[in-house]
């Protein structure tokens, strides 16, 4: 058990866990969602508890609007709905199949094997079916702007990322969103392979490779990004 709760706007209790760390100056403060809804403090070697707690009081406000705005997670169970890429899918367990079963409209997946690996399985067709389909927009951009490795995480303060090495990595969470969403950041990320920044020039480029419609995007993601993280 931590030692110390945060208590929100809510009820909630948010337990609050504290590192001191050799060779910082000051307290830096990062309230979680995933894996778990804690909120993690580093402070200086000498800085007392006490001014860690006075320090979370003083960002209550900040700390409550993250933690209202990010849903609890919901547990993945048979008969539930879910939205994968913008599709409405009815989840289903069949114990007797060995593989899971997709129907082609998109509407229905039914997961075989064991009870026990149902939200397991379901994360991992998740997954898999992300990857797919970002595979085929990249496919339908210039060759120029491919990456040489792509790969998914999951991350709360990033929905993608590209580095100079040309490895493009994207939050497997991107699933839930609707489908010009995930395709706003899959293109965002490939417009950074010619601009390693925010310029009129890169912007200019994510509007090339999308089409109209990029702030529509943009904007739906920043009002609705943190009920991705609602699931698993």
């Amino acid at each position: 058990m931590p030692d110390n709760i945060f208590i929100s706007e809510t009820g909630e209790h948010i337990p609050i866990i504290i590192t001191t760390r050799r060779g910082v100056r000051n307290i830096t403060l990062r309230p979680r969602i995933v894996p778990k809804r804690e909120i993690h403090i580093s402070k200086p070697w000498l800085t007392p508890d006490y001014m860690v707690l006075r320090f979370i009081e003083q960002k209550r406000k900040w700390i409550d609007k993250i933690y209202a705005n990010a849903p609890l997670h919901m547990e993945i169970r048979p008969g539930m709905r879910i939205s994968i890429l913008g599709r409405d899918v009815l989840l289903v367990h069949n114990p007797q199949l060995r593989s899971n079963e997709y129907s082609r409209d998109g509407t229905l997946l039914i997961i075989g094997g064991d009870i026990t690996m149902f939200s397991r399985r379901v994360r991992d067709f998740v997954r898999a079916e992300l990857m797919r389909e970002i595979k085929k927009l990249i496919a339908t951009t210039p060759r120029e702007y491919h990456p040489r490795r792509i790969s998914l995480r999951d991350t709360t303060s990033r929905w993608g990322s590209c580095s100079t090495t040309g490895t493009m990595s994207f939050s497997w969470r991107l699933a839930f969103a609707p489908y010009d969403v995930m395709r706003y950041v899959v293109m965002h990320e490939l417009a950074h392979t010619k601009h390693m920044n925010h310029s009129p020039a890169f912007w200019a480029t994510v509007r090339e490779l999308y089409g109209f419609g990029v702030e529509r995007a943009k904007r739906w993601l920043n009002q609705n990004g943190a009920q991705l993280h609602q699931y698993f």
